[in-house]
């Protein structure tokens, strides 16, 4: 299940917002230049468009939900149920005290709420409201269904080979002594 985010500095300006013709992905041709010759591309420059194409869909149907990409990201990590403040941090890279303002302002929406943690005075447990868990919901579908439409084409061979070779990379990351 996707749980992904990216941070509001990281993003590149609105390519899946375009709607002209061609569909979802036609703003980010018309950006980023159609028709790649996968001969000519190396590794890291396509990983690096792709990753350019999926911060543009995240930040697009984060966008229409009324969420900034970092709202949207705290939702779907809450998803998975109540998170204390201290992890949520290192799940979003940051002290605590730089998670203070996204959640005050999640809490003004009511999308979320903290409480204190019983037994521990200066714990803080993180949960989603049900308003929040509602957009939640509809926002991880939309991401899911956009990022399928995006592997679409491929068979199914193709889409097992590249969910395998993803996992390899994923697993080689989070593991390796240096991903720390």
């Amino acid at each position: 299940m996707y749980r992904g985010g990216v941070s509001e500095t990281q993003i590149p300006p609105g390519p899946a917002r375009v709607r002209r013709g061609g569909g979802r992905f036609a703003g980010f041709a018309q950006v980023h230049g159609a028709g790649v010759d996968p001969a000519e591309l190396d590794v890291a420059a396509g990983l690096i468009q792709l990753t350019g194409l999926i911060q543009g869909l995240y930040a697009g149907i984060s966008e229409r939900h009324d969420l900034t990409p970092v709202q949207a990201k705290l939702l779907c990590v809450l998803l998975d149920g109540p998170k204390g403040m201290a992890e949520l941090a290192q799940c979003f890279g940051v002290e605590k005290a730089a998670l203070t303002g996204l959640m005050d302002r999640a809490e003004k929406r009511g999308l979320a709420e903290r409480s204190p943690v019983p037994g521990d005075r200066r714990a803080v447990r993180v949960t989603l409201t049900d308003p929040g868990r509602r957009a939640a919901i509809a926002f991880h579908a939309e991401v899911g269904e956009a990022l399928n439409e995006l592997i679409g084409h491929l068979s199914d061979a193709d889409r097992e080979h590249f969910r395998a070779v993803m996992a390899g990379i994923i697993t080689r990351c989070r593991t390796s002594p240096s991903s720390s």
